[in-house]
């Protein structure tokens, strides 16, 4: 009895301490976070994301956002997730921008924090197939003759949905592993009939004459689809500059805002970045923006499908179900554990920039439950 009240005595006092050690580091970093200071010279680091629908990114980026911050990102631009998951397995990388390979990192225990989201990837997302396929809608996949979806991608969990929804085992389909920029030769080759892949190929692949014929949101689970696509960082490099990612959250809010007021701004990132044309581009703009784009609120809302603070919902179980399906279809050595995943979202940054807005703004803040 004597040790468990020296135990809980001891707690009684470190708990406090560590919750006022944490204060002062946010402290900190909110004090950093605002605009450069004349004179002080920008802090440079190593960005890596794989080209994507990730226009809050772009336009940061053309806004001069980044500078205006007191930042200097060099920006490293993937095909796809495996290379960007080299650069922050060697340390090269710095921050990220990515979808499923965060799976990936996790499961080879690479040390990350997400610190929030960049854009719901799955909502620009579908199953294309050939108009004269005979393929209505995903219930008909097991009639393809070849379904394409690359290994450990946003595809193949999108199809793995696809197939539990239709109550068809994932391996009775016929697939075969074709990256997106392939699908259009792909489909004029007729060598598939039926693709899943995210944006902005299910938009330009429409453009060519070819039928969406379900988007994500049809057969995901809280209808919102599984792709999500991340702001993070290795937690080494945010420890040593805890200012970076609560500039990084700011930044986000104002390329959103910039959005808010000049949609063209992501259209014509879309189109610059993705060698896309208008009409495809705004397709994608719509799909992804409005009621799909991710906002700080919902962020710390542990009812939202995007919520960073619920253990066992919002972004954790979407990640927990990318781990199941992933392993399930063979590409991830085993699932990742609920504890994997809370371990790497922090939602402080974004909690503790809504409260500065709304104490300048004299509203009110909202409640963190992280449960």
């Amino acid at each position: 009895m004597k040790v468990i009240a020296v135990s809980n005595a001891l707690r009684s006092l470190v708990n406090p301490l560590r919750r006022s050690l944490r204060a002062a580091a946010l402290a900190l970093s909110l004090a950093a976070a605002g605009p450069a200071m004349a004179g002080e010279a920008p802090l440079k680091f190593k960005w890596g994301a794989p080209t994507a629908d990730y226009y809050p990114l772009y336009v940061a980026i053309d806004l001069g956002l980044f500078e205006k911050h007191g930042l200097a990102p060099e920006f490293f631009w993937f095909p796809t997730g495996a290379p960007l998951l080299a650069g922050l397995k060697s340390g090269d990388i710095d921050v990220v921008t990515t979808g499923l390979a965060t799976v990936f990192a996790l499961g080879q225990n690479i040390p990350l924090t997400f610190i929030g989201w960049e854009t719901d990837s799955a909502a620009g997302a579908g199953l294309v197939v050939s108009p004269d396929s005979g393929i209505r809608d995903y219930r008909d996949l097991p009639k393809a003759k070849a379904i394409a979806a690359a290994p450990g991608t946003c595809a193949q969990t999108a199809l793995a949905l696809a197939a539990r929804k239709a109550g068809v085992p994932y391996d009775s389909l016929k697939v075969v592993n074709i990256p997106p920029p392939l699908y259009a030769n792909a489909f004029r080759s007729q060598s598939i009939d039926a693709g899943l892949t995210w944006g902005p190929y299910a938009q330009t692949l429409a453009e060519q004459g070819l039928k969406v014929a379900n988007w994500d949101e049809d057969f995901a689970p809280d209808g919102s689809g599984v792709c999500p696509s991340l702001i993070g960082g290795r937690k080494a490099f945010f420890a040593k500059h805890p200012e970076v990612p609560a500039k990084l959250v700011a930044i986000r809010a104002e390329a959103l805002a910039a959005i808010e007021r000049d949609p063209q701004l992501a259209i014509k990132a879309l189109v610059n970045r993705l060698s896309i044309s208008e009409s495809a581009a705004k397709a994608l703009f719509e799909r992804t923006w409005g009621e799909h784009m991710p906002r700080f609120e919902q962020e710390l809302s542990p009812d939202s499908p995007f919520s960073l603070v619920a253990a066992r919902g919002g972004l954790a179980a979407k990640l927990h179900l990318a781990g199941e399906l992933l392993h399930e279809a063979g590409t991830l050595a085993a699932p990742l554990s609920w504890e994997q995943i809370n371990a790497a979202i922090d939602p402080s940054y974004i909690r503790a920039y809504v409260e500065r807005r709304n104490q300048a703004q004299g509203g009110s803040q909202p409640k963190e439950n992280r449960s």
